[in-house]
């Protein structure tokens, strides 16, 4: 479970994410990264849609999965960003190891991590 203050909650952040923020695609997710003025801590959203699947059992699984990813890189990450995660129908049949990995790369391409 992420920390409070590292959860991006409220609809008119996440539409200010997804209006403004970049886009970095992988297999399994997109990300949409906006890097903020101020530092803090960066805060995480997760998005997994009823088209990825129609039974919340799985889309609850998927959204713990990328939840514990962000987790185990989250010392890495630098401050400041608002990051929301959009996730693929491919995910489905990925591993946790699979998806931490792949997070790894798409946070070194976003320059969020070195």
């Amino acid at each position: 479970m992420l920390a409070k203050k590292h959860r991006l909650a409220g609809r008119n952040l996440l539409e200010e994410v997804k209006s403004k923020g970049t886009l970095y695609q992988s297999n399994s997710f997109g990300m949409i990264v906006l890097k903020q003025k101020e530092t803090g801590p960066s805060r995480f959203a997760f998005i997994v849609s009823t088209k990825i699947s129609k039974k919340a059992v799985d889309r609850n699984r998927i959204t713990r999965r990328l939840r514990e990813a962000v987790r185990e890189n989250l010392e890495e990450v630098s401050g400041g960003n608002n990051v929301l995660f959009l996730a693929k129908r491919k995910i489905i049949d990925k591993e946790e190891s699979e998806i931490t990995r792949e997070m790894k790369l798409i946070f070194k391409e976003a320059d969020l991590i070195e």
